[in-house]
Protein backbone atom coordinates (compact mmCIF):
# COMPACT_ATOMS: atom_id res chain seq x y z
CA UNK A 1 0.00 0.00 0.00
CA UNK A 2 1.21 3.31 -1.26
CA UNK A 3 0.64 6.17 1.63
CA UNK A 4 0.97 9.90 0.23
CA UNK A 5 1.43 13.46 2.49
CA UNK A 6 -1.36 14.81 1.69
CA UNK A 7 -1.52 18.87 2.40
CA UNK A 8 -4.01 21.36 3.66
CA UNK A 9 -5.05 23.82 1.14
CA UNK A 10 -4.04 26.79 3.26
CA UNK A 11 -0.03 27.90 3.73
CA UNK A 12 0.80 26.75 7.32
CA UNK A 13 -0.47 24.14 9.27
CA UNK A 14 0.71 23.00 12.38
CA UNK A 15 2.31 19.20 12.56
CA UNK A 16 2.88 19.21 16.48
CA UNK A 17 3.29 21.89 19.42
CA UNK A 18 4.00 20.87 23.38
CA UNK A 19 5.07 23.23 26.05
CA UNK A 20 8.56 24.19 24.57
CA UNK A 21 8.30 24.08 20.98
CA UNK A 22 5.67 24.03 17.88
CA UNK A 23 6.05 22.49 14.30
CA UNK A 24 4.72 25.03 11.47
CA UNK A 25 5.13 23.26 8.30
CA UNK A 26 8.74 22.11 8.42
CA UNK A 27 9.73 25.30 10.78
CA UNK A 28 10.63 24.73 14.32
CA UNK A 29 9.46 27.54 16.83
CA UNK A 30 10.66 27.98 20.29
CA UNK A 31 9.28 31.39 20.86
CA UNK A 32 5.54 31.97 21.01
CA UNK A 33 3.24 32.83 17.68
CA UNK A 34 0.13 33.98 16.13
CA UNK A 35 -1.01 31.66 13.51
CA UNK A 36 -3.75 31.28 10.97
CA UNK A 37 -4.62 28.72 7.84
CA UNK A 38 -2.95 31.68 6.26
CA UNK A 39 -0.96 33.62 8.66
CA UNK A 40 2.36 33.21 10.74
CA UNK A 41 3.37 35.94 12.67
CA UNK A 42 6.37 34.72 14.81
CA UNK A 43 6.60 37.77 17.43
CA UNK A 44 4.44 37.74 19.86
CA UNK A 45 5.49 39.05 23.28
CA UNK A 46 3.73 36.78 25.67
CA UNK A 47 5.84 34.41 27.09
CA UNK A 48 3.83 33.27 30.53
CA UNK A 49 0.08 32.64 29.97
CA UNK A 50 -0.65 34.29 33.75
CA UNK A 51 0.63 37.54 32.47
CA UNK A 52 -1.10 37.45 29.44
CA UNK A 53 -3.34 40.73 29.13
CA UNK A 54 -6.33 42.03 27.40
CA UNK A 55 -3.80 44.16 25.19
CA UNK A 56 -1.85 41.18 24.17
CA UNK A 57 -4.66 39.98 22.20
CA UNK A 58 -4.82 42.79 19.58
CA UNK A 59 -2.30 41.06 17.13
CA UNK A 60 -5.22 38.02 17.10
CA UNK A 61 -7.99 39.98 16.90
CA UNK A 62 -6.59 42.17 14.23
CA UNK A 63 -7.08 38.87 12.17
CA UNK A 64 -10.64 38.82 12.58
CA UNK A 65 -11.27 35.81 13.83
CA UNK A 66 -14.67 33.84 14.84
CA UNK A 67 -12.93 31.70 17.12
CA UNK A 68 -9.53 31.99 19.21
CA UNK A 69 -7.44 29.60 20.38
CA UNK A 70 -5.12 30.10 23.16
CA UNK A 71 -2.11 27.23 23.44
CA UNK A 72 -1.37 28.08 27.33
CA UNK A 73 1.55 25.71 27.04
CA UNK A 74 2.51 22.47 28.52
CA UNK A 75 0.34 22.19 31.34
CA UNK A 76 -3.88 23.31 31.51
CA UNK A 77 -3.65 26.98 32.97
CA UNK A 78 -6.87 29.69 32.62
CA UNK A 79 -6.50 33.00 30.87
CA UNK A 80 -7.54 35.85 33.36
CA UNK A 81 -10.98 36.61 33.18
CA UNK A 82 -10.69 40.11 31.96
CA UNK A 83 -8.59 38.39 28.77
CA UNK A 84 -12.07 36.41 28.48
CA UNK A 85 -13.96 39.03 28.37
CA UNK A 86 -12.30 40.70 25.54
CA UNK A 87 -13.48 38.46 23.00
CA UNK A 88 -16.82 37.69 24.74
CA UNK A 89 -18.34 41.08 24.70
CA UNK A 90 -17.57 40.78 20.65
CA UNK A 91 -19.31 37.69 19.70
CA UNK A 92 -15.54 36.03 19.72
CA UNK A 93 -15.39 32.13 20.75
CA UNK A 94 -12.05 31.80 23.08
CA UNK A 95 -10.42 28.45 24.51
CA UNK A 96 -7.17 28.17 26.58
CA UNK A 97 -5.88 24.98 26.38
CA UNK A 98 -2.24 22.84 26.18
CA UNK A 99 -0.28 23.42 23.18
CA UNK A 100 -0.90 20.05 22.13
CA UNK A 101 -4.61 20.29 22.47
CA UNK A 102 -5.00 23.71 21.09
CA UNK A 103 -2.52 22.29 17.71
CA UNK A 104 -5.02 19.71 17.61
CA UNK A 105 -8.01 22.01 17.89
CA UNK A 106 -6.69 24.74 14.94
CA UNK A 107 -6.10 21.62 12.59
CA UNK A 108 -9.83 20.82 12.70
CA UNK A 109 -11.27 24.36 12.67
CA UNK A 110 -9.05 25.72 9.78
CA UNK A 111 -9.44 22.05 8.13
CA UNK A 112 -13.44 23.12 8.14
CA UNK A 113 -12.60 26.59 7.07
CA UNK A 114 -13.34 28.14 10.13
CA UNK A 115 -11.78 31.79 10.98
CA UNK A 116 -9.91 30.80 13.59
CA UNK A 117 -6.59 32.49 15.45
CA UNK A 118 -4.10 30.62 17.42
CA UNK A 119 -2.03 32.03 19.89
CA UNK A 120 0.98 29.75 21.47
CA UNK A 121 2.71 30.69 24.30
CA UNK A 122 6.01 29.32 24.20
CA UNK A 123 8.70 30.04 26.82
CA UNK A 124 11.77 31.03 24.02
Amino acid sequence: MELTLERPDYEFFLRAADGNMALVNDRRLTRSFVLTPNHLSEDWGVRDIHTLTPSDLDPLLALEPEVVIIGGGGQQVFAPAQVMAVCLRRGIGIEVMTNSAAARTFSVLASENRRVVAGFVLPG
